[in-house]
């Protein structure tokens, strides 16, 4: 649990009341076990007293008074010679003393009239009312912990159901029946998902008509072009229709991954062969005319070959799009992967180009949103420099832990 949390201070704050009544309790009981036995004192003087008396007129010890107040004789002797080690001190045998041995409470008088050795039947009193008020206290806090651990577990199921939200599950209910504060958080939260989850499927529901209905009319293209007679031609059209069939597939991956509907297979592959791969999706009439690949050290990563693949593509076609040159360099070293173009820099910081449909020079804005999205899947990094007139994006390929 961490210490920051609701759960531990409600903790904290309970076991130091809990303490503090515990201390406060000890110094009631204290106090009144030493006002009980100064009580008891002050009676043992008054029997000594009575006693001495007494003895000055009758010339005997009234036994039956000491019954009376729950004193009992020990020896009218010389005493206990166990006792009497207790009594004696470096000056002698003292005249007066008490002393407890073994729970048990002594009375030593040793006057010019008698000798005499007592125990005192007479505890200090139990402080009932303390206890009670203290066991009371105890079970009062303890119901108020009860009450109050109990008021705020619909809080963790809350967090937990907002954590599933947050990992793309969309078919949640959190709707709570109470009249508290934590229940209008949760009916609201619940009502604000459904909205999102209604949202979410007309969007897909539009995305993939949209797509739907824009394969017909390529796989028509794709027929008619079969006519043409002048094979230079037709190879144009099927490649066009070939990239038209790439980008309504690409368009589909992304409205997976926003939507976060995407389970990505992650296997091991050699970068250079997902490189590879981006540059057969760019379907360029001459790649080694518009990118120069140097591989420095080869490596293989753990990734989802088609997404990585997809989002290196989008960098290659960001690069060449907005190159000077219309060229771009590729730089594989090991845990790194740099895409390097000459051309103006970025006018916004990198976090801006996350943002979908971003204000972009040209194109919708999703090349950067794509690319980030991924990455984040892939738990790798990315970073971008400028500098000598070179816009530099550098993907790091060692997976966060």
């Amino acid at each position: 649990m961490h210490p920051r949390s609701l759960r531990a201070k409600i903790n904290t704050i309970f076991v130091l009341a809990t303490l503090l009544l515990t201390l406060l309790f000890g110094v009631l009981y204290q106090r009144n076990q030493n006002r009980s036995i100064e009580e008891i004192a002050m009676q043992e003087r008054a029997n000594i007293h009575y006693l001495y008396l007494y003895y000055l007129k009758y010339g005997t010890i009234d036994t039956a008074y000491l019954e009376s107040q729950n004193i009992r004789v020990v020896n009218g002797g010389e005493g206990s010679v166990v006792l009497q080690g207790h009594f004696d001190d470096d000056n002698g045998t003292r005249h007066f003393a008490t002393v407890t041995l073994k729970l048990e409470r002594y009375i030593f008088i040793n006057n010019d009239r008698f000798h005499l050795v007592l125990e005192n039947l007479n505890r200090p009193r139990f402080p009932l009312e303390i206890t009670i008020g203290f066991a009371g206290s105890l079970l009062l806090l303890g119901f108020f912990y009860w009450w109050v651990i109990r008021s705020i577990k619909p809080l963790v199921e809350l967090k937990h159901t907002i954590e599933k939200f947050s990992d793309g599950d969309l078919d949640i209910e959190c709707r709570s029946d109470k009249e508290d504060e934590i229940a209008e958080v949760a009916n609201a939260f619940d009502t604000a998902v459904k909205k999102i989850r209604e949202l979410l499927h007309a969007r897909q529901l539009l995305l993939r008509a949209i797509m739907h209905e824009l394969k017909t009319p390529i796989a028509k293209g794709r027929l008619l072009s079969e006519m043409v007679k002048d094979e230079r031609q037709k190879q144009r059209f099927h490649t066009i229709f070939q990239r038209l069939n790439l980008l309504i597939d690409e368009f589909a991956k992304v409205e997976q991954i926003a939507s976060k509907n995407f389970n990505a297979q992650f296997k091991p592959y050699k970068l250079s062969d997902i490189v590879e791969a981006s540059i057969d999706m760019l379907m360029l009439d001459d790649p080694n005319k518009h990118i120069e690949v140097r591989l420095m050290r080869d490596t293989t990563v753990q990734a989802d070959f088609e997404l990585l693949s997809l989002a290196i593509k989008n960098l290659l076609d960001n690069g060449i799009k907005y190159s000077q040159t219309r060229r771009v360099e590729v730089i594989i070293n090991h845990d790194t992967l740099a895409v390097s173009s000459h051309g103006e820099g970025l006018s916004e910081p990198l976090e801006h180009y996350f943002a979908p449909f971003h204000t972009s020079r040209g194109g919708l804005g999703l090349g950067l949103y794509i690319v980030k999205n991924i990455l984040d899947i892939h738990k790798m990094g990315l970073a971008y420099i400028y500098e000598k007139g070179e816009n530099r994006f550098t993907i790091t390929l060692r997976q966060k832990v």
